[in-house]
């Protein structure tokens, strides 16, 4: 499946690519909201299996709306764990470290951070989560998804559609990279998914992308890698790294390698 073989369904903010693979859909919803989220839904049957979810009310709601009249079997909850007025009467899913990211982790002072930058608009509510996920295979809506537990929260493999969601990659954006020993956790993680031959890589603040987007990101990671090691301090890598890649996107990112 090509990144850019889709149809696309404009909304009242943001816009649907639909991805068809005949008996199953994948629904690509760029929500338009000041930190250009993405969220997914997985249609199969006439069933559906959200993959994230929104976390500005108004981006929210205009998912609930398109979502009215259709049957919803679950919303996974990973990295994105406000907006819990996103479907409130579907099962949610996470992992048992999905749930303290959230509510005691890296996860809630984002939520903090956002709720002070944004005010109402952002939907800081939390999901409820109703069952709890174990590494390896899951079936929701007769969809199989396969779990892999990260650090954080986690990351679904879908393999009907050869694809795998994670929360991040943006092979022309800028990362938050915490150190060499990160970067190659990152750069570990990329080689699995180029291994495995991933058609489409999912993630939530960015298009959909594919293995020749993972393997910019590796060369990427490794040119920080490079840069940090002749840098005096976190200042001098910043300046560096833009002056490297000036047309990368969040130039706010890179802190360390």
């Amino acid at each position: 499946m090509n990144k850019k073989d889709f149809t696309t369904v404009r909304l009242a903010q943001g816009e649907m690519h639909i991805y068809d693979f005949g008996s199953i859909k994948l629904h690509a919803y760029q929500t338009g909201d000041p930190l250009a989220d993405e969220v997914f839904l997985v249609e199969k049957a006439g069933k559906f299996v959200a993959i994230e979810s929104p976390c500005f009310t108004a981006s929210v709601a205009v998912l609930n709306e398109y979502l009215a009249d259709r049957e919803v079997a679950g919303v996974l909850v990973a990295y994105h764990g406000a907006g819990g007025s996103f479907l409130p009467e579907a099962p949610k899913y996470a992992t048992a470290n999905a749930v303290e990211y959230t509510r005691q982790g890296g996860g809630k002072a984002l939520i903090d951070q956002f709720t002070a930058a944004f005010g109402s608009g952002f939907d800081s509510s939390i999901h409820p989560i109703t069952h709890t996920l174990a590494e390896g295979e899951v079936s929701i809506g007769g969809i199989r998804f396969v779990i892999h537990q990260t650090a954080e929260a986690f990351d679904v493999e879908i393999p009907e559609i050869n694809a795998v969601y994670t929360h991040m990659l943006g092979h022309d954006c800028h990362s938050i990279v915490a150190g060499a020993g990160h970067a190659d956790a990152m750069i570990a993680r990329l080689q699995g998914y180029m291994r495995n031959g991933y058609d489409l890589i999912l993630t939530s603040h960015y298009t959909p992308e594919d293995l020749k987007d993972a393997e910019a990101k590796i060369r990427y990671l490794e040119e920080l890698k490079t840069i940090a090691s002749s840098c005096a301090g976190r200042e001098s890598f910043k300046a560096a790294v833009q002056a490297r890649y000036p047309a990368y996107s969040g130039p706010q990112a890179p802190e360390g390698a």
